[in-house]
């Protein structure tokens, strides 16, 4: 055992972060000090950003993370930006190793003509917008002239994208929805919202309470063509029939299909076989529809595929979302796969491009694996990459070299060059005074939080100044 402590950097406070660094806590026999980095003020990633506001329960794994927070060995360090305020070489010159943890945070493009177009958005950014997330704020979204919304996808995400929109303002008045989100939402006039998939219902990657909820929205009803159902799920998808969850779903959608929706409310229409071929746009440069090809499922080593016939349909629409996925960004002199999207790594331990181990680098979420599986996955993620941590520290306290050696390990020589490099940094005693702040401000109102949405304001209420107020 070392006399001094190991110490590792971790890039990223979402699930995958917060599980890695309480992993590395928990399994370490008291010989590692964890720092958390993170470019935003706020910790939790997407529990804050991207999980929807009408699911609270999902939001309270937090506590799990505060607990990890609350360790003695435990640091964070807000509104610090991996590549900008501190680089690769300042990590590896102060810890004996680095755990990327930086997410999926773009969307993933359709590459087809007119995705520019006004009215286009990003399922990403329209979910940023409505979370408070500072980069997406100023999204401008129009609500008001929008009566039918297309959601391009068949994930969660889709379906949250399309409740949102549907959701009265009775419904989200109790959520943390960002407030200027919450104003445009209220005064929607879309009537329409319809979710398009370019493979079968078999297919589909929603989860069924995410499917069931759907049917629950208090003024809009789930629109579902029988023949049409019927005439996807033709195809025999073998994997499909041994997925319960799959099975579940086609279920659940043949119990909508059942139904006979009300004319005089809002309603969500449910669409498969379908796939983007172009946004189509008026003379202002704003989308009005999207032609698709019609497509069929043919078998292809052992899974089925969506192949397009040479039939095509326009579905007029005043909004588009694209919710087909996620990806990672490249990270400062670190090796990406730009097909995936992801860093190489084997087991977590990030991979050089001849296929070897980069002493002491590892990575672990969605940047490890793709944009796959839910909150919990990172769990299990997180401790694979944690045990390759552990057993390569074993080793090198058996004299192999797989970890950084750092020439400044101890813990104040990295505060110190954080806090005069970054003197507005933001400590998890800051982020707790925005907590408190936000969680105030809500519950006058019955909410779990009033979101502070502009990284100014958080760092004055961080600082115990308070937010800036209107004169």
């Amino acid at each position: 055992m070392h006399e001094s402590p190991t110490r590792v950097a971790v890039i990223g406070s979402g699930p995958a972060g917060f599980y890695a660094a309480g992993h590395l806590l928990k399994d370490s026999g008291g010989g590692i000090e964890v720092d958390m980095l993170e470019r935003l003020p706020t910790p939790w990633g997407l529990v804050r950003s991207g999980v929807a506001p009408d699911h609270p329960n999902i939001k309270a794994v937090s506590r799990v993370y505060e607990k990890t927070a609350a360790h003695p060995r435990f640091r964070y360090y807000g509104n610090v930006t991996f590549g900008e305020d501190v680089s690769r070489e300042d990590l590896a010159a102060h810890y004996h190793a680095i755990v990327y943890a930086t997410g999926s945070p773009l969307d993933r493009p359709l590459g087809i003509p007119g995705e520019d177009l006004f009215g286009s958005h990003a399922a990403t950014e329209f979910v940023g917008w409505y979370n408070g997330h500072p980069d997406h704020v100023a999204l401008e979204i129009d609500l008001l002239s929008a009566e039918r919304a297309v959601v391009i996808g068949n994930g969660n995400v889709a379906l949250d994208v399309a409740r949102m929109l549907m959701l009265t303002a009775d419904e989200l008045a109790p959520t943390d929805t960002a407030d200027h989100a919450l104003e445009v939402l209220a005064a929607s006039n879309v009537r329409e919202v319809i979710i398009v998939g370019r493979r079968g219902p078999a297919q589909s990657a929603f989860t069924n309470p995410e499917l069931l909820e759907l049917g629950e929205l208090m003024d809009a009803d789930v629109n579902v063509d029988a023949a049409e159902l019927e005439h996807a799920l033709e195809t025999h998808d073998a994997s499909a029939e041994e997925n319960i969850t799959a099975r579940r779903n086609v279920e659940i959608l043949r119990g909508y299909a059942a139904r006979s929706p009300d004319p005089s409310r809002r309603r969500v229409t449910l669409r498969f076989l379908l796939s983007p071929l172009e946004f189509l746009g008026d003379e202002r440069g704003h989308v009005q529809g999207v032609e698709f090809a019609c497509n069929e499922l043919v078998s292809e080593d052992g899974a089925l595929r969506a192949r397009a016939t040479e039939r095509r349909e326009r579905i007029d629409a005043d909004l588009v979302f694209r919710a087909i996925g996620y990806r990672g960004v490249p990270l400062p002199g670190l090796p990406f796969d730009e097909r995936r999207g992801v860093i190489p790594n084997e087991a977590g331990r990030v991979m050089n491009g001849s296929g070897e181990a980069l002493p002491g680098e590892y990575v672990v979420g969605w940047v490890k694996r793709g944009p796959t599986g839910v909150i919990g996955t990172n769990k299990k993620d997180a401790q694979e990459t944690v045990d390759a941590l552990l057993a390569d520290l074993d080793a090198t306290r058996a004299g192999e070299a797989r970890l950084l050696e750092p020439e400044h390990p101890q813990a104040e020589a990295l505060d110190e060059l954080l806090r005069e490099r970054k003197p507005d940094l933001v400590t998890y005693e800051g982020w707790t005074e925005i907590d408190r702040h936000e969680r105030s401000a809500g519950e006058p109102a019955g909410r779990p939080r009033v979101k502070l949405t502009q990284i100014e304001e958080m760092l004055r209420v961080a600082a115990g100044e308070g937010p800036e107020r209107e004169s």
